[in-house]
């Protein structure tokens, strides 16, 4: 369909003058209207195959991302598009529908980060703005002392008929683990008594990590764990990451289970209490206008070691577990 070349940029080809490609597998040709949305999607994939970047759990969100907003383009009425032909009015479309469409901002900064991986893949970095402000996108509500928390009882692991799928959703809740990290822990590797060590390959933008082991329900946790893997991990010999996946995703959705991201939200809120004494503002405790200036200080330094534990890099980010 195209070559690649210089940093795996693909070059679509087309008869100059003509409104037809130039297939190179010796398939018949085929009019704009009917091909080049194909044409684009496949180009967006290849790029992604070309470039992968971060952990599969990106690449695999990344992917997702682009192939949506191909199709968007493609109902916005631009309907002879390839990877390199991505172009201002393009951004701009897509931004005003998102806006109009009132997505959050969290989602549409990530899809707006994605049309920056593609621009900059395509050597088109001046396509898109380097500020979102430019489009008019909203700063990103951090603070909303709404809890999101879930959690999890004795009934609601009973609706879990694997044993693997039911163990990463209490290592979610025991240990405030994102998803992907729960499907892929390997006790061998990652019980090292007093802490678990998570690999980069596990976390959301390859950062490794450790959480302490403070309770005896941890413990007992990581003990059933082990007895039920050894030395492999939560995912069955026989099946691969994303197959895993899809059984999460199933049997939880059968389970009636939702929202298990708020696994993590719980996590942060009682952490914090923990470590404070006093509830956090999600879970009805003293905002930080109440505080004393000693407990000023000491939120702070709570809110610094708890981000890390979950794995942010910015202080600012916990608000959305605990709020402020």
């Amino acid at each position: 369909m195209f070559r690649s070349y210089g940093s795996g940029v693909p070059r679509p080809f087309r008869d100059s003058g003509s409104s037809q490609l130039r297939l190179l597998d010796g398939h018949k040709h085929l009019p704009d209207n009917e091909y080049t949305m194909r044409n684009l999607n496949y180009q967006l994939k290849q790029l992604c195959r070309q470039n992968r970047d971060g952990s599969y759990s990106t690449q695999s969100k990344r992917t997702h991302h682009l192939m949506l907003i191909a199709n968007q383009l493609y109902a916005l009425g631009f309907h002879g598009m390839n990877a390199g032909s991505l172009k201002p009015k393009h951004v701009d479309a897509l931004v005003k529908q998102w806006l109009e469409q009132e997505l959050s901002t969290g989602t549409i900064k990530n899809r707006m980060a994605v049309l920056r991986w593609w621009a900059q893949k395509v050597d088109k970095q001046n396509v898109v703005a380097r500020s979102n402000d430019y489009y008019g996108i909203p700063n990103r509500q951090f603070v909303t002392n709404t809890s999101k928390a879930k959690t999890l009882n004795t009934s609601d692991l009973e609706k879990i008929p694997d044993p693997h799928i039911r163990m990463s959703l209490q290592l979610q809740q025991a240990f405030g683990l994102r998803r992907e990290e729960a499907i892929k822990f390997q006790p061998g590797f990652a019980d090292q008594g007093d802490q678990i060590r998570l690999k980069a390959s596990w976390t959301k933008g390859g950062k490794s990590r450790e959480i302490p082991v403070r309770t005896d329900a941890q413990r007992e946790l990581l003990d059933q764990i082990r007895k039920q893997v050894g030395s492999g991990s939560l995912i069955p010999a026989e099946r691969s990451y994303v197959q895993q996946l899809r059984v999460y995703e199933r049997l939880t959705a059968n389970a009636g289970l939702s929202r298990m991201h708020g696994l993590r939200h719980d996590y942060a809120q009682r952490r914090y209490e923990e470590l404070t004494g006093w509830k956090s503002p999600a879970a009805g405790g003293p905002t930080s206008k109440q505080l004393s200036p000693a407990q000023k200080e000491r939120d702070y330094q709570v809110r610094c070691l708890i981000s890390l534990e979950i794995g942010h890099a910015r202080e600012q980010v916990l608000s959305l577990y605990i709020g402020r």
